[in-house]
């Protein structure tokens, strides 16, 4: 499994103002071919954000969220602009959002969702000396900010309105850090 596969033809099956869906056909060393779909986005890829008030606790956003038709809390997010650097994109969400900047962001990890068919990268900034200060967002409705105490994990993953994986994931990883 050294030897990536070799791209033999890939084609648009459709395309959107976020997504282009193609098809992909392939060649592994073996010989052996597949045809693949994959959703590429149109995008330089996003920032996900974990605003830290102290080591035990950080904020969180309840938002709107179209895929699964509820309210979900999340931590803030949003697609990096062109020639927008990481960290940069990650204060401008989370003044957006949260009406929130900070003076120390840190860039902690990227992560993928889905990478079998999905090529789009989420990074995780870790913000931290909070000041107060409000961009204008393209968010249709405010945006409810909750306070969430990391020292009982299991309790916020138990909650019925978190269930995506990057802020589960975020949690546990800023958990760490913030924990040693």
């Amino acid at each position: 499994m050294s030897k990536k596969p070799e791209i033999l033809k890939s084609s648009v099956l459709a395309t959107s103002r976020l997504f282009t869906l193609e098809q992909v056909q392939l060649e592994f060393s073996n010989g052996e071919q597949r045809t693949y779909e994959r959703i590429i986005a149109a995008s330089n890829g996003a920032v996900m954000i974990i605003p830290v008030i102290d080591s035990s606790r950080v904020l969180m956003i309840r938002e709107y969220s179209v895929g699964t038709d509820r309210y979900e809390l999340v931590f803030p997010k949003g697609l990096i602009e062109k020639d927008e650097a990481i960290t940069d994109a990650a204060n401008r969400e989370l003044m957006e959002e949260t009406g929130r900047g900070a003076n120390s962001l840190r860039h902690i990890k990227t992560m993928t969702i889905a990478p079998g068919y999905l090529g789009f990268e989420t990074h995780m900034v870790l913000a931290e000396d909070l000041f107060d200060k409000k961009l204008p967002g393209d968010e249709p409705e405010s945006l409810e900010i909750v306070e969430c105490n990391i020292d009982d994990i299991q309790a916020l993953i138990n909650r019925p309105d978190l269930t995506e994986a990057r802020s589960i994931a975020a949690l546990y990883i800023a958990r760490n850090i913030l924990q040693g």
